[in-house]
């Protein structure tokens, strides 16, 4: 029995924890886009732990002239970012409530394991619908930009994730 507790245990710091390292930048990243904020240092920790997604449209836009993108084209990706942003920002508001909950849940003395699991599981669930936000937005974003534009800001992205891990005080990250 002990052994079992201390798993679930175990289990719940380890899931809480993840959590709260996967959610810090996307929480900071809705922050500084709903306020207009954030320089592409936000955006590059955020594209880092998202696997692209919705900041990938915010780089194409960075660079609309480089890519040669036609006023239908900016407005397309502007939308399509508008739209993730306001979808979005209630899920992350959830997420924060929820990992709130899981804090307080945590602080009782014996922690309440299955409501601990339960807010867990709970926070999980608008984890997946952010991340599947952020996937169909960067689908969208693809499918308004040609071949070539598409080359183009792979190679400018790439560019900017080297010239930011060159940035005094960055600490590269080890692959």
């Amino acid at each position: 029995m002990k052994k079992v507790r201390s798993f679930i245990v175990g289990s719940a710091i380890l899931t809480v924890a993840t959590g709260v390292v996967v959610s810090s930048p996307l929480v900071t990243f809705a922050q500084n886009e709903s306020a207009g904020k954030g320089g592409f240092g936000q955006r590059a920790r955020m594209h880092r732990f998202s696997g692209g997604g919705a900041p990938l449209i915010s780089i194409a836009l960075k660079h609309r002239s480089e890519l040669n993108l036609s006023n239908e084209q900016v407005a397309g990706l502007e939308k399509i970012r508008t739209h993730y942003q306001d979808q979005s920002a209630p899920l992350h508001q959830q997420v924060r409530g929820i990992e709130g909950e899981i804090s307080q849940l945590r602080q009782q003395s014996p922690a309440n394991l299955i409501q601990i699991k339960e807010k867990i599981e709970q926070s999980e669930k608008f984890r997946s619908e952010l991340r599947y936000l952020r996937e169909e937005a960067l689908e969208n974003g693809k499918s308004i930009l040609t071949s070539a534009q598409k080359d183009q800001l792979k190679s400018l992205v790439g560019s900017e994730h080297r010239e930011f891990r060159k940035r005094p005080g960055q600490t590269p990250k080890q692959s």
